[in-house]
């Protein structure tokens, strides 16, 4: 049995490829949310290696080692990343935007 050949042979170009959706940090999609388009891009959570993020969605700390969801507007900066949870992400069109407000605290 001949060894595969994983380079191309003098002459030959590699092929392109394939425009999927995929970079060096895995699937990223774009889904319109509060009237412009948003970057989504999956985290298995087992590159994150000790970082602790708030998620926007249900405001509860998603620990290290959870697989989530990051998502930043199509034009915003690094700065614009949320790390959401991947239920959270997918029911922010029906959640309304509810006061965090402590058990004792007045409801006026």
């Amino acid at each position: 049995m001949s060894p595969r050949h994983n380079r191309p042979r003098r002459g030959e170009s590699p092929d392109e490829p394939p425009s999927t959706g995929y970079d060096r940090y895995g699937l990223e999609r774009v889904e319109e949310y509060q009237g412009e388009d948003w970057r989504v891009r999956q985290v298995a959570g087992a590159g994150a290696a000790g970082k602790r993020y708030r998620c926007p969605g249900c405001d509860q700390e998603i620990p290290s080692g959870v697989p989530h969801v990051v998502a930043w507007p199509e034009y915003g900066g690094v700065d614009d990343r949320r790390h959401w949870h991947k239920a959270c992400w997918n029911a922010k069109d029906r959640r309304t935007s509810r006061v965090q407000r402590s058990r004792n605290a007045p409801r006026h």
